[in-house]
């Protein structure tokens, strides 16, 4: 071998000249995907990126019965087609797949890692590049959601959240035990609002995320939540950002929560703002249940999931007023344009502000005329 082995994924790593393989097509397939990992681990990327991507690469192979080495491009087509008209999979899971396809194609064709003079030696032929820009989806779109979904508007919000109220109060009347996840619940769908955060962020908090504003005394010790597992890169750890507390009552629905209910879960080690009843913090899909049978309950369409309280967050607040670029760094966006792909102003707003500008250019033109005064 040319190499030392100090290159992550080298096939000296894995295979050891002039031994003979028992089973060398699944031994180099298993080599290889070894040599993969330790390269994307090499870059820092993150262990569920590595894991996603070796279960793709696998799952591509088995559906097409094949090993790299004889890949072609019309393999990755018909699995890309299938997924896509028999499984119904989002544009964005479908270049996920691809991309995955593609990196590992181009590690296994690189000649630093000698894989293409091993297949040639051990099977008489080499991988190629069966991904290409011909073949796959290109990201061509900031979002690529579902474009019915929505924000809140403000009364629908209002009644929902009236509703979180009503069901706890329905729920402890009866004198059941269910009424403090359901209060529980209630204050998160509230917190979720009122920083602008994802289901994971808000999921993820904890009791000492939450504290003073310098600047904002009236906020008490709520006037910031520290978001410490905010969206991040492909491959990159968590993003961290502070959001400032914008709302009045958030104070007040946050100390109700802390001092008065939260301990009645028995949480004296546990760190989470928001814990479940049988382990550390509340999961995902107990979050969705939850929302879904709100929103069904009020008669709401579909197009409003956990997600529609951060496009709401957004929303409220340009409407409201506030500077888009403060928005901006509230909720995280990298870009303006991402904000403004969240910003789902009402006709009343659009319809408000077309008709101040309008007036106000009519009054412009009306100080212009001859015989009145500038």
């Amino acid at each position: 071998m040319r190499f030392n082995g100090s290159i992550p994924g080298v096939t000296g790593l894995h295979l050891v000249d002039g031994v003979a393989l028992l089973r060398p097509e699944e031994q180099v397939f298993a080599a290889m995907l070894t040599g993969f990992a330790n390269q994307q681990l090499a870059r820092n990327l993150a262990r569920t990126t590595v894991e996603g991507r070796e279960n793709t690469v696998k799952a591509f192979a088995a559906y097409v019965i094949a090993y790299p080495w004889l890949w072609t491009p019309a393999m990755i087509d018909e699995w890309l087609g299938d997924l896509r008209s028999l499984r119904d999979l989002k544009r964005s899971t479908i270049r996920s797949y691809s991309e995955a396809v593609r990196a590992f194609c181009h590690f296994i064709t690189d000649p630093l890692y000698e894989w293409t003079a091993t297949c040639e030696e051990r099977f008489g032929t080499h991988p190629v590049q069966v991904v290409h820009e011909w073949n796959t989806a290109v990201h061509v779109q900031d979002n690529e959601a579902d474009a019915k979904k929505r924000a809140f508007t403000k009364a629908e919000l209002h009644a929902f959240f009236a509703h979180c109220d009503d069901e706890v109060a329905r729920i402890r009347a009866f004198g059941r035990k269910g009424w403090l996840p359901a209060f529980r619940d209630a204050t998160l769908f509230k917190t979720a609002y009122a920083y602008g955060t994802r289901r994971n962020e808000t999921r993820m908090l904890d009791a000492a995320d939450f504290g003073r504003n310098p600047h904002g005394g009236e906020f008490g010790q709520y006037g910031r939540c520290q978001v410490r597992f905010g969206k991040a890169k492909k491959g990159s750890p968590p993003k961290r950002r502070g959001v400032l507390t914008v709302f009045e009552w958030t104070p007040d629905v946050l100390d109700e929560w802390f001092t008065e209910v939260r301990p009645l879960f028995g949480t004296d080690n546990n760190p989470a703002a928001w814990p479940s009843e049988r382990g550390l913090r509340i999961g995902c899909q107990r979050l969705n249940s939850r929302f879904i049978a709100y929103r069904k309950a009020l008669g709401l369409d579909d197009g409003l999931d956990f997600h529609s309280f951060r496009r709401s967050y957004v929303t409220h607040l340009i409407e409201d007023g506030w500077d888009p670029r403060f928005v901006q760094e509230q909720v995280g966006h990298e870009h303006a344009s991402t904000t403004s792909l969240y910003t789902c102003v009402s006709s009343d707003f659009r319809t408000r502000t077309l008709r101040r500008h309008l007036d106000s250019t009519i009054a412009a033109a009306l100080q212009t005329q001859p015989g009145r005064q500038a």
